[in-house]
């Protein structure tokens, strides 16, 4: 869906009833999934101390190098995520969902959109803000969607996460003033790709290309971001993006960074250790964001009435 509202959520203080009130939330945000709305929700390491036993890598987001994170930005209880064909209705499926949730206080909420939102070859594309199309690296099939991003038994998680998920959100603001005083050319080497997805060294935007042949980075440099996010193009990250641009004022607009993983240390972890030291550094400032597990559908202590 072309259009998002992401929501954090506190339960108010001194709510006895934790588990009765995670109930109800994912009542209204289940039944808020219809008419071209999808809706999911997402909960924060905060949110199970105390019902139910926490996935093993479930924790609060650390800031990372360069990292400046704006508490109020950052975390929370419980992670909403409204999609849908339009603004309009994506807000209005959020009011909805919120207005029965009187015993939750909102701790961050921000809007979305994915410009030229398209499939091609089975992947979901975009316009990120910087001009480049996003989400070339996506698995193509549902299998390998399924493969990277669905806890699995096995993984020594707790029984009833089994067939969720882990999603990482970031607030990354981004420089694109400054950003466009870069010619075409330099911004393709500091991303690693052209603009329409073509790697640098000609290897068609679908097929993988092998750095190894490119030891000193003369063609694609060594601290461009896609040669630093995976370096071994024949085993992508495990993980899969979908991200948003978000616009609040002239000085705050960028990227809202979503990506959904079974393993949150060999997926977003491994990579955003990589990036330390890219080029693209300089042009982007992640302000919040936070770590959260999506429930398997159907979760039998969710779903029980209180």
């Amino acid at each position: 869906m072309p259009f998002a509202e992401v929501i954090s959520l506190d339960l108010a203080a001194g709510d006895q009833q934790r588990l009765a009130s995670l109930r109800t939330a994912y009542r209204a945000v289940t039944e808020a999934g219809d008419g071209g709305i999808a809706a999911w929700l997402g909960l924060g390491e905060s949110m199970l101390s105390s019902t139910v036993e926490r996935p093993r890598q479930l924790r609060r987001m650390p800031a990372f190098a360069g990292d400046v994170l704006d508490p109020a930005q950052s975390h929370g209880d419980l992670l909403v995520q409204i999609t849908g064909p339009s603004p309009r209705a994506v807000r209005s499926s959020a009011e909805r969902i919120l207005d029965s949730l009187p015993q939750w206080q909102v701790r961050w909420r921000i809007s979305g959109v994915r410009p030229e939102n398209r499939t091609e070859d089975g992947k979901g594309l975009s316009l990120n803000p910087f001009h480049f199309t996003e989400g070339h690296g996506n698995p193509a099939t549902p299998a390998g969607i399924t493969e990277r991003a669905t806890v699995t038994a096995g993984q020594k998680e707790p029984s009833w996460a089994v067939g969720g998920s882990y999603q990482v959100i970031r607030i990354v603001r981004l420089a694109t003033g400054f950003w466009d005083r870069d010619t075409v050319p330099e911004q393709e080497r500091i991303i690693g790709r052209r603009r329409d997805g073509r790697w640098l060294d000609g290897t068609p935007r679908d097929e993988r290309p092998v750095f190894a042949t490119d030891p000193h980075g003369k063609t694609t440099p060594l601290d461009a971001h896609v040669r630093r996010a995976a370096p071994d193009r024949r085993n992508p990250p495990p993980m899969v993006r979908r991200s948003y641009n978000y616009h609040r004022s002239d000085d705050d607009k960028g990227l809202i960074f979503s990506c959904f993983q079974r393993d949150l240390e060999k997926g977003f972890e491994a990579v955003q250790h990589r990036l330390q030291g890219e080029a693209l550094s300089k042009y982007a400032l992640t302000t919040g964001g936070g770590y959260f597990f999506i429930p398997p559908p159907g979760n039998a202590w969710l779903t029980a009435r209180s």
